[in-house]
């Protein structure tokens, strides 16, 4: 009321609304330049992921037999493999199914870590303890060597199957540092009274508990799709992921390993997509982090120009 009147006032300089966390975060992200090219890299590999089979003349199970471990040119850009297939729709779609690999088990894996770490550290007791011991026992499993020996079995299931093999032994620790975060949260002031209210529990971790750590998990969920990315790419090299005649990046890379040195376009692609993937998930990662994380200080001019000030 008080400012409504002074701002109404001739002469009386208007009083500004402190800006809100969105906004903040949101200026706080923009001016990080690395954080910036990793989100830009990032929409143009998804871009070229799923609009380059849009743009591509040859679809990546087509076989030119006239153009076998042909070089790049105007009829197939990125060259041939060994049997004539275009590699540039191969690669794309090998970029396309690692995306969506990796997208879906960080989704899945993030969604169960925070409901089981929040569980685990609100209620306590018995369901802390019985929760943890499960995490425990996960994270004990080799979790590499299991995926190898049930994947061979789930190949029916397709690649859906693999993502939930994937999204099952990739959440334990994440789920670890939700419950951590949880036990303090839940001392908080606004969370007692919600309790006192008589707002039920699943209540209280859905509208008080996991906001307050959205910043936590929405980092490392974007982590995570990197991660994700990595280890179906590590798997499918060795023959337990994606399965022919699809295709992932690790099937790529892992089919052309020999010819790096000889023919190197079809190799090269498809590592190369793979690199400029990780390092723009990282810089994206890092980004988001000092964004959102309200500690984070990243203005040393600023800094240096308010020491002088104090000097003085």
């Amino acid at each position: 009321m008080t400012a409504a009147i002074e701002s109404s006032v001739p002469g009386t300089p208007s009083i500004a609304r402190p800006a809100g966390r969105t906004t903040v975060v949101l200026r706080r992200f923009l001016r990080n330049r690395s954080a910036l090219v990793g989100a830009a890299v990032l929409i143009l590999l998804f871009l070229l992921a799923f609009a380059g089979p849009l743009v591509s003349p040859w679809d990546y199970s087509h076989i030119d037999y006239t153009a076998l471990r042909s070089a790049p040119g105007a009829d197939h850009w990125w060259g041939t493999n060994r049997i004539g297939q275009d590699v540039f729709a191969q690669t794309v779609r090998g970029l396309q199914k690692s995306l969506v690999i990796g997208l879906l088990v960080a989704l899945f894996s993030t969604v169960l870590a925070s409901l089981v770490g929040a569980c685990a550290g609100y209620f306590g007791g018995w369901p802390d303890r019985l929760l943890m011991f499960f995490v425990d026992l996960l994270l004990v499993f080799p979790s590499f060597l299991i995926i190898a020996i049930v994947s061979p079995r789930l190949r029916s299931g397709g690649w859906v199957a693999f993502v939930g093999l994937l999204a099952v032994f990739g959440w334990m620790i994440t789920a670890r540092v939700v419950r951590s975060m949880t036990l303090s949260l839940k001392e908080r002031e606004f969370v007692k009274a919600a309790v006192y209210m008589g707002v039920r529990p699943l209540r209280i971790i859905w509208r008080h508990i996991l906001p307050n750590i959205a910043s936590f998990l929405i980092i490392d969920a974007t982590i995570a799709v990197g991660g994700a990315v990595m280890s179906e790419t590590a798997l499918s090299y060795f023959g337990f992921g994606v399965q022919a005649p699809d295709v992932s990046l690790g099937t790529l890379i892992a089919s052309t390993t020999g010819a790096a040195v000889t023919y190197p376009w079809m190799f090269f692609f498809a590592a190369g997509l793979l690199i400029v993937f990780v390092l723009a998930v990282n810089l994206l990662g890092d980004g988001l982090r000092d964004a959102l994380d309200p500690t984070s200080t990243r203005s040393p001019k600023r800094t240096r120009a308010g020491s002088k000030g104090v000097g003085r």
